[in-house]
């Protein structure tokens, strides 16, 4: 194996993009939150069709006006996708539906299995290798998940189905996206384009199918402006999301993401044992948040504190590059299987 070194993203763009997305998750779910809960907005689903069209119409804008590009559609755009709408419109519509279900603290605990989710699926489909620092974390984070979860004094079963499966769907989403797509072809404004674009029309065809449609539409407070400030911030907030998804992916990889996801939890569990009125307290659950959120800074210290290595090896195959991620060398993965971002968007 001949070696050598190659630029790596800095820690700097690392731990930045890495907030950026942990801000992004942090205020989306506040305001999706104030939409369904306080204002008791009918349903989740015509939020998240909201979610979409916005997203459509800032990427179809930026590209009229060419400051954005992507490709224009053909008929192999589905093919290059596909999973991927499928996952992204599971994990949008089960996300918005948890968040509903269930207070904040446990949302965000049950929320932790994500990761879980994701190690497995990296290890399986990526072929990625963690040290024992990693895994201990991630075993911390999903004991005090259990803690919390078995001590819920307000238990919905519903709930956490649903929210587990948002955790799954979430898994998949990120790791396919490093398996399936070729960003030379699509981008990532492509990849966001196109899977709102092919999932909004079978999204109004359920919500007009149960019935929501007609709920969302007789709602009795879009006069109020509070409320519709909020609405379009959340639709707004959707798109900033994804984006910011896609960029910490970029500098990371899909478990960094995920945990990241779920370390903004350190402050909107607490937040919600103050606010929002849904949380009933108890030792034990109380001690399972913590037990939780120590293991995801742990991972984080861990994982974005390192400075990751690249390096060329050659293989049967021929000459490959590779990302040695974290200090014992955690996740080796192919550095084509990272999602790649024009010079503009590395800027943001």
């Amino acid at each position: 194996m001949s070696a050598s070194t190659d630029a790596p993203p800095s820690r700097t763009a690392r731990i930045s993009s890495a907030v950026f997305y942990g801000v992004s998750s942090f205020l989306i779910v506040l305001v999706n939150k104030t939409v369904l809960t306080t204002y008791r907005f009918p349903s989740s689903t015509f939020l998240g069709l909201g979610q979409m069209g916005f997203t459509i119409l800032i990427l179809y804008a930026g590209k009229t006006k060419r400051f954005l590009t992507f490709p224009d559609f053909d008929r192999s755009i589905l093919r290059k996708l596909f999973p991927l709408p499928l996952l992204y419109i599971g994990n949008h519509l089960t996300g918005l539906s948890s968040t509903q279900k269930l207070s904040l603290p446990m949302f965000t605990v049950l929320r932790k299995f994500s990761i879980l989710f994701t190690l497995i699926l990296e290890m399986i489909i990526l072929r990625k290798r963690y040290p024992v620092s990693v895994g201990l974390s991630v075993a911390a984070m999903v004991v005090g998940a259990f803690i919390a979860a078995s001590f819920d004094l307000s238990f919905n079963l519903e709930g956490y189905v649903i929210v587990l499966l948002n955790d799954l769907f979430t898994a998949s989403y990120g790791v396919y996206t490093k398996e399936k797509i070729d960003s030379k072809e699509l981008g990532k404004y492509g990849v966001l384009f196109y899977n709102a674009t092919f999932m909004i029309l079978p999204t109004f065809l359920f919500v007009l199918s149960t019935g929501e449609l007609d709920k969302a539409i007789h709602y009795t407070k879009w006069k109020n402006m509070v409320f519709v400030f909020h609405f379009i911030l959340s639709c707004m907030m959707g798109f900033v999301l994804l984006y910011a998804i896609v960029l910490c992916s970029y500098y990371n990889s899909a478990l960094t993401t995920t945990v990241i996801g779920a370390l903004k939890n350190v402050s909107i569990a607490y937040i919600g044992i103050f606010v929002g009125g849904d949380y009933s307290f108890s030792w034990l659950n109380f001690l399972g948040l913590n037990i939780c959120m120590a293991g995801g800074v742990s991972y984080s210290f861990v994982t974005l504190w390192a400075t990751p290595a690249t390096v060329s090896a050659t293989t049967d195959s021929g000459p490959k590059k590779y990302i040695l991620e974290g200090k014992n060398g955690a996740g080796l993965y192919p550095v084509e299987s990272q999602i790649q971002t024009s010079a503009i968007e590395k800027t943001v």
